[in-house]
């Protein structure tokens, strides 16, 4: 029974329940124009509910763990040990707090049309583009950021594995290695319509995440790299850096734009189900945050730079690390990209018929969807190949805020 359309019913949180006895035409006439359903709910579930929980685990911890990890030693070093452990579990706490209150507010829409648009629609219909907006902002912004990362860093890398890269001047072009993994990889996997199709690709990007730890882990037990004098490691301190530093525990674990795909497309999205979802996410998260921040802390002391990447003496090693983040944000991109459309879309819907009183406009159409990813996709392309990070920083304050103070030179 394929349908053009979704639309979530009011007042029938069984999705299973028997019809309704037949009605006049004229109450029916009268339902259709309040709350018009044009694809059966049960149809709807079996096409797109289909991800298990360790698909959504591993989204959306790939969603939270970014580049901004590395700056973690950092935003430890401006408080010291103790307050920096607790900040990291206070903020992961924050975290799953406000998930779990996202995911039983979408528990009150009907079916698997939870949304941002959705929510606000049941709360302040008048201003619900206004979260889509933000929404729609941030995460481009962060889709620029990871895309200007991938241009800083590639001819780095290239460097660091071949003394003949000066030779062939476009393997040192930023534009050139934007352009390619654009194409290549960026383009395909932002035009997939569903959050669990990038699961394998997550998965990739979460062993890039793995890698970076290991490069700390090593760098921190080796003989070969004494430790840092006493007095530059603090159980506790306070100094105005700590303002510049905040928002790094702060935005440590954003991955709330992923939250209502994750639970429209879990098979299981119980309450029970989407809790073990998002403590498991955050859990392992916060603990990979602590490791890089204690151990690459110690390491290098209270001088540490906002990458620590960039401490370790030049190697093989590291530059792999390079190259980790590269691959690390090329699968991230997509992440940023799938919510960004999703609240496009429901910008672009504002005030037309489809979106009025306490209606949520349907799934957009594949012509729509496709106008929506190209734009995206070129308009990030161009701002990313045109302005530099410090630009960009100026550009999206809040985007700019989630990635390391500065990249390996």
């Amino acid at each position: 029974m394929a349908a053009a359309e979704y639309r979530p019913l009011e007042g029938d949180d069984d999705i299973n329940a028997p019809q309704s006895p037949p009605q006049s035409a004229t109450t029916v006439a009268a339902h259709a124009f309040i709350q018009p359903t044009t694809i059966y709910v049960q149809d709807y579930e079996q096409q797109h509910a289909t991800a298990s929980p360790i698909s959504c685990v591993i989204n959306l911890a790939n969603t939270i763990l970014g580049t901004g990890m590395l700056a973690m030693p950092s935003a430890m070093a401006s408080v010291g040990i103790l307050p920096g452990i607790l900040l990291i579990l206070f903020s992961a706490l924050a975290s799953g707090t406000g998930l779990y209150f996202l995911t039983r507010c979408a528990a009150r829409t009907e079916g698997r049309n939870a949304s941002f648009f959705a929510i606000s629609k049941l709360t302040w219909p008048k201003v619900a583009v206004l979260f889509d907006l933000a929404i729609a902002i941030k995460c481009f912004g962060v889709g620029v950021s990871y895309l200007i990362i991938i241009g800083d860093l590639m001819p780095q890398v290239i460097g660091s594995f071949s003394s003949h890269a000066n030779i062939a001047y476009f393997l040192t072009d930023r534009r050139f290695w934007i352009t390619i993994f654009m194409l290549t990889l960026v383009l395909p996997l932002s035009f997939l319509r569903k959050l669990d199709s990038l699961k394998y690709t997550s998965l990739v990007a979460l062993v890039a995440v793995v890698y970076l730890c290991v490069i700390v882990v090593y760098h921190y037990f080796s003989p070969a790299y004494p430790p840092p004098p006493q007095d530059a490691i603090q159980l506790g301190t306070f100094s105005v850096n700590v303002l510049g530093h905040l928002p790094v525990f702060v935005f440590a674990f954003t991955c709330h734009q992923n939250i209502f795909s994750v639970y429209n497309e879990l098979k299981d999205n119980s309450k029970r189900s989407i809790n073990n979802v998002i403590a498991i996410s955050i859990g392992c998260s916060a603990f990979i945050y602590e490791a890089i921040a204690i151990l690459g802390y110690l390491s290098i002391g209270k001088d540490v730079r906002g990458n620590i990447i960039m401490e370790y003496p030049p190697s093989y090693f590291v530059a792999g690390g390079r190259l980790a983040i590269v691959i690390l944000v090329i699968f991230s991109y997509p992440l940023q990209a799938h919510p960004c459309r999703a609240s496009l879309d429901k910008v672009l819907a504002w005030g037309s018929h489809s979106a009025t009183g306490s209606k949520v406009p349907p799934p957009p159409s594949a012509f729509k969807y496709f106008a929506m990813t190209t734009f995206i996709l070129i308009l990030s392309y161009i701002v990313a190949i045109n302005v530099s990070e410090l630009d960009l920083a100026c550009f999206t304050t809040r985007s700019m805020r989630m990635t390391p103070g500065g990249l390996p030179r």
